[in-house]
This record gives C-alpha cells, sequence and structure tokens, in this order.
C-alpha cells in the first residue's frame, strides 16, 4: 500500500486529507438528499488528490507541471464548494474552502520552484 508515501509527501498528505473530508461533507449532501451536488463535489474534489499522486510517476519534467497545471486550473471543486457556502439550507463547508486555497498555493509554488530549475 502506498499510504507511507503519501504521508512523506506534503502535498500528496494534504490533497489525500483534503479527499477524505470531501467524502465526509458529500455523505453528509447526501443524508440531506443533495445528491446532485454531492456526486459533483465528490468527483472534483477528490480527483485533485488523484491527480497529485498521477504527477509523482511523470516521464518527465515538463510533464509533471503539466498534471499539476492542469489541476491549478480546475475551478471546478471550489465552484462547487462556493455554492454550498452560499446555499443556506447546506451544511458550513468553510474548512474545506480554506483547506483548498492552501492546497491552491501549494501546487502553484510547486509549479513555480520546477521550471525555476530548468
Amino acid at each position: 500500500m502506498r499510504i507511507g508515501f503519501i504521508n512523506s509527501n506534503p502535498i500528496l498528505k494534504l490533497t489525500f486529507e483534503f479527499s477524505l473530508m470531501i467524502i465526509e461533507y458529500c455523505s453528509l449532501l447526501e443524508t440531506e438528499r443533495k445528491f446532485v451536488i454531492a456526486n459533483q463535489l465528490l468527483k472534483s474534489g477528490t480527483s485533485i488528490g488523484a491527480n497529485a499522486m498521477e504527477a509523482q510517476n511523470t516521464e518527465s519534467k515538463a510533464d509533471f507541471i503539466h498534471k499539476f497545471k492542469i489541476e491549478l486550473r480546475k475551478e471546478e471543486t471550489q465552484y462547487w464548494l462556493l455554492l454550498c457556502k452560499f446555499a443556506p439550507q447546506l451544511p458550513d463547508c468553510d474548512e474545506l474552502l480554506t483547506k483548498l486555497e492552501e492546497i491552491q498555493k501549494i501546487i502553484s509554488s510547486i509549479i513555480s520552484s520546477s521550471k525555476d530549475k530548468n
């Protein structure tokens, strides 16, 4: 199992923890019968970690940067979380938005530092 690898890599650990938080939040949405939003958020929110994991096995630095750029451009998770934040009938998701912002900053930093090494 790759959990040791995940725990030893800060961005993988952060995105894995974020995915677990997303799963928990989406379960809460499902108990409130918000299935469409839960499904969309579950797919987009957990793909962040999956793409970060995939970036670890790229064949080149350019491909590594590309994988993270894709993730940085994807604003879908942020969109769904903002809908949840401003829809008064949905549970609070501020912690998820804060964690997502932290992930986005780290990914930006990873991209910048990877480009600087060229």
